[in-house]
């Protein structure tokens, strides 16, 4: 069965190629792109190491690209796909962004918003998650269990 063009899994798996960029330059693999009536107006991943800057997540630069491609601070008709839960930084820039639709991979039992509940995102925001799921964890666990092989005790 062909994988259509506007589907969920496709954008994610956009999303899934910016999560390998980040890998690739040794960052947490975590990427991003937001879409606006079917095209993507932003590609980011992770680049706090690169950067110098705790806030460089993914979906905090998308985010910005987004805005300003738009030319607005608000992507009410936006949905972001992210392979990996946001955090509650990231959360609460999204729901600054009223995005009207966030959709994640895997999902991050320690560190993501989730923990909160979902108030933390816009009250029009909606939220889906678990696309791709298998595919997001995967590049995030190898990333850290070769993070720990390097680690010298």
């Amino acid at each position: 069965m062909a994988l259509s063009v506007h589907s969920d899994e496709h954008f994610m798996k956009q999303a899934l190629k910016e999560a390998e960029k980040a890998y690739e330059a040794g960052e947490i693999p975590v990427g991003a792109v937001i879409v606006s009536n079917n095209v993507i107006v932003a590609r980011a991943h992770n680049q706090t190491e690169i950067l110098t800057d705790v806030t460089a997540h993914a979906e905090i630069l998308a985010i910005t690209s987004a805005s300003e491609h738009l030319g607005n601070k608000f992507l009410e008709r936006c949905t972001l796909y992210v392979t990996m839960e946001p955090c509650p930084m990231c959360a609460g820039a999204l729901n600054w962004a009223r995005l009207s639709r966030i959709v994640y991979g895997a999902a991050d039992d320690e560190k993501g918003f989730m923990r909160f509940g979902k108030k933390i995102l816009h009250p029009k925001t909606k939220l889906e998650y678990g696309v791709m799921h298998q595919e997001c964890e995967a590049i995030i666990k190898k990333f850290f269990k070769e993070l720990r092989e390097k680690q010298v005790y």
